[in-house]
Parts: C-alpha cells; sequence; structure tokens
C-alpha cells in the first residue's frame, strides 16, 4: 500500500463480521455433536488440570491427551483435529489472563447454560465464496459447503491478499440458530487526530446516555406491548409444567421447547439493544474528539443486598430489580464499542473515577448535602452558587471537568483509553 508524504503509514486492524448460516438438518446436527464435543474436551482439560501436580501441566501432556481422546472416542472424534487445539489454547489463554489479573480462574461449561461455539482457526479452510447477492458459500470442516448471508463485502478472491483476508472463524449457536463468526486482518491508513470537540458521559437508566453539552442518547422498550405479554405467558407456562416434573426427571419436549420460546423472545430484546448500542457510540465516536467516561465498577454496583442469615439485607426486591436494570443496559459493552469506534477515528477515549459524580455540583465543584434532590433534579445547595438543572447531565459536566483537570485513570477499558496530561496538553491519538 502506497501513501503519499506526510500521509500516516498504514496500521493493522482485526475486526469480526456475524453472519447467520443456512444448515440443513442433517448439518445442523453435525454441528451439534461437534458444539458438544467442544465443550467436553473443555470440561476434560479442566479436570485434567486440577488433578495434576504443577509440575505435570505443560502443554504437550495436555496436547498428548487431547489426540488420545479423539483417536479412542468416537463422540470426540467428531470435532475436527483443528478445533480441538483451538479448545486447548482458549484454556490455556484463560489461565493466562487469570494469573495476569484479567479474569477469574476458568470453570466447567455447563450444558445448558453455555453457548456452544466451535472454532476454525485457519482461514484458508474456509474458502469463502459469494455465489449470489445476498448469499455466500463457506466450508466448514467435517460439514461441507454451507450458505451464509452476505451482508457485508469480504475479502475474498481479488479482494483478498496478504493484507486483507479472513484469517479464521468461529460458528456459535444462540436462540436463532447457527452464525459464523469470521475473523478478519486489513490494514488501513492511520487515523489522523479527530478535530471534534470534548464531551463527558454520563450512564444512566432513566437516561441510557447523558452528554455534559445538554444532548441525551435515548431508546425506547427493547420489547413490544405484545411480545412482553407473549414473554410472560411462556414463562408461566414454564413454570406450570416444571412443578409437575418429578426431581431427577429429565425436561420433556415441551418443557423445553417453552424454553426455546422464551430464549427467542430474550434474543430478540438483545438484538435491538445491540444495534442500538452501535448507532449511538457510532455516532457519538463521528462527532466528539475526546470522549470521557466513568470508571464504572459494574460488578460492585449489582451486587446481591441478600446479605447473611445473621445480618440479612434490607430492600432486597427493590435492589434486585435496580441490578436487573443496571445488567439490562450493558454499561460495560458501551465503553468497549467506543473505544475501537473513537480509536479508529483518531479520537481519545478517557476514563474518570466515578464516585461523587452525580453530588457534585458542575458549576462550582462543590458537594453539599441535599442538593441531588430527585432521580432528575439538581439544585447546587452552595450559597454562592445555587445551579439549577438535570442531575444527569451535570453529572456529565462533572465527568468531563474532571478530565479536564488531571483526574484520569491509567488505560483500563482498551487501548483507546489514555492517561490526561496534567500539563494542559491534550493527549496524543490513541493507537
Amino acid at each position: 500500500m502506497r501513501r503519499r508524504e506526510g500521509q500516516p503509514g498504514p496500521v493493522k486492524r482485526q475486526f469480526g463480521h456475524r453472519a447467520r448460516l443456512a444448515l440443513t438438518a442433517d448439518q445442523a446436527a453435525v454441528l451439534e455433536g461437534q458444539g458438544h464435543a467442544a465443550r467436553t474436551i473443555w470440561n476434560l482439560l479442566h479436570d485434567w488440570w486440577t488433578m495434576l501436580p504443577k509440575a505435570q501441566r505443560t502443554l504437550a501432556a495436555a496436547d498428548a491427551i487431547i489426540r488420545q481422546g479423539r483417536a479412542e472416542l468416537d463422540w470426540l472424534g467428531v470435532l475436527p483435529a483443528q478445533a480441538a487445539q483451538a479448545v486447548l489454547k482458549c484454556y490455556f489463554q484463560a489461565w493466562k489472563n487469570c494469573w495476569e489479573g484479567r479474569a477469574s480462574a476458568p470453570e466447567f461449561k455447563s450444558r445448558l447454560r453455555t453457548k456452544m461455539s466451535i472454532d476454525i482457526p485457519q482461514g484458508r479452510d474456509l474458502r469463502v465464496q459469494r455465489v449470489h447477492r445476498r448469499w455466500g458459500m463457506v466450508n466448514i470442516p467435517k460439514v461441507g459447503r454451507v450458505k451464509f448471508r452476505w451482508t457485508k463485502g469480504l475479502p475474498v478472491g481479488k479482494r483478498a491478499d496478504k493484507d486483507h483476508r479472513i484469517t479464521g472463524a468461529r460458528l456459535v449457536k444462540d436462540a436463532f440458530g447457527w452464525h459464523i463468526a469470521f475473523r478478519i486482518t486489513t490494514l488501513t491508513p492511520k487515523p489522523a487526530v479527530h478535530p471534534g470537540p470534548e464531551v463527558g458521559i454520563d450512564a444512566g437508566i432513566t437516561i441510557p446516555l447523558a452528554l455534559s453539552d445538554g444532548t441525551s442518547v435515548e431508546h425506547g422498550q427493547w420489547l413490544s406491548k405484545k411480545e412482553e405479554a407473549r414473554l410472560l405467558h411462556y414463562e408461566r407456562r414454564a413454570a406450570r409444567r416444571k412443578a409437575h416434573r418429578k426431581k431427577g426427571e429429565s425436561t420433556s419436549h415441551r418443557l423445553q421447547h417453552t424454553y426455546d420460546q422464551i430464549a427467542r423472545i430474550r434474543a430478540t430484546a438483545k438484538r435491538r439493544r445491540d444495534d442500538w448500542q452501535h448507532q449511538a457510540t457510532t455516532a457519538i465516536a463521528n462527532t466528539y474528539g475526546t470522549v470521557v467516561v466513568e470508571a464504572l465498577r459494574i460488578t460492585n454496583m449489582t451486587r446481591s443486598a441478600k446479605g447473611t442469615l445473621k445480618q440479612p439485607g434490607q430492600h432486597v426486591a427493590q435492589k434486585a430489580g435496580l441490578n436487573r436494570s443496571v445488567l439490562g443496559e450493558a454499561w460495560g459493552r458501551t465503553v468497549e464499542l467506543l473505544a475501537y469506534k473513537v480509536a479508529d477515528r483518531g479520537g481519545t477515549l478517557v476514563e474518570v473515577p466515578a464516585p461523587g459524580t452525580s453530588l457534585e455540583c458542575s458549576q462550582c465543584h462543590t458537594v453539599t448535602e441535599g442538593s441531588r434532590r430527585s432521580q432528575a433534579q439538581f439544585v447546587c445547595n452552595n450559597p454562592a452558587c445555587g445551579w439549577d438543572g438535570n442531575a444527569d447531565h451535570n453529572a456529565a459536566r462533572t465527568v468531563l471537568n474532571r478530565y479536564r483537570t488531571g483526574h484520569a485513570l491509567v488505560p483500563a477499558a482498551g487501548r483507546a483509553v489514555v492517561r490526561r496530561a496534567t500539563s494542559g496538553v491534550k493527549p496524543t491519538t490513541a493507537r
């Protein structure tokens, strides 16, 4: 890729694209078997790892165990060899993330609560081909050629080279069936510094995203009234059928069908939320050059209020409802989307400390008792100030002020998060 004099050099970019597969009944059955085999290999690896002494926990020993299991057990052999190696690689990476403090320790994968997935680590095995304006064909090991929904241009055929290519894929099953997520590597010009203004964002429930310039980004209900009524109907039906099931008895086909209907409705709500998050974060990244957010600890915020037997909690039901609302907004994913979208456009994403942003006045920067009158109203009780306005927008302005006064945190939410320079110089564009 040639570049002109003074133009920033190209940078390597990796992203994914998810597409729906059109499987026949036989192909779906094969993928079901492979998905269960991949989950079983993970569980066997975890059992093997926790039983052996530390000196014997090596990658070579684990690889030998997997090869022996696939050769002796037919129901493990249905999983392609490269997919089994990918499970081993993911398992060791999970422990590495745990040791470095990025995640908790790996656990066993439940049959009912784990999303089935199969990895295809080599892009050359896919042989992606476009056959129609809306459909493409992909080769899946031990399954054959499968149609998938073509919704985005992929680097295949004449478009593919060493800098623009598909490096692999992952097959994932959700409530709507099997999908394929392509891993794509491309070379793009390094973005110039975004000339947009600075903005602070306060995440909430009543107002999902309140901006420091007085605007807000809102959404409606994820489900319509009719869909909510159907969901409640299916949940009550599932509860009645579950009450008649004896202890230890397997789930009936009718009850499992009801569970599937519930899962589809909930998946519909999740898809609509994801679509809104993508549209909202794209608009923010296009408009603003510096985006400042709170460093929220969602796990701590959604901790249960049940307490213990000796010291039971108070307002447990209200706290549980608040936790569901907080988790339903998926604030952490919003920050993740902002991180890479702002960086791709040459902007900067910064995190600032969250404590006290909703109680501090954005005009005089003091905290006085009773200034937060209600969820939406903020009136500063400082006699020298008396600022009055929306509480969420006040918090967003406070977030932006903390950034401008040099209270940014160490990078935590991705490569786009940088420390604010205390000398008054704007931070460099995130790489």
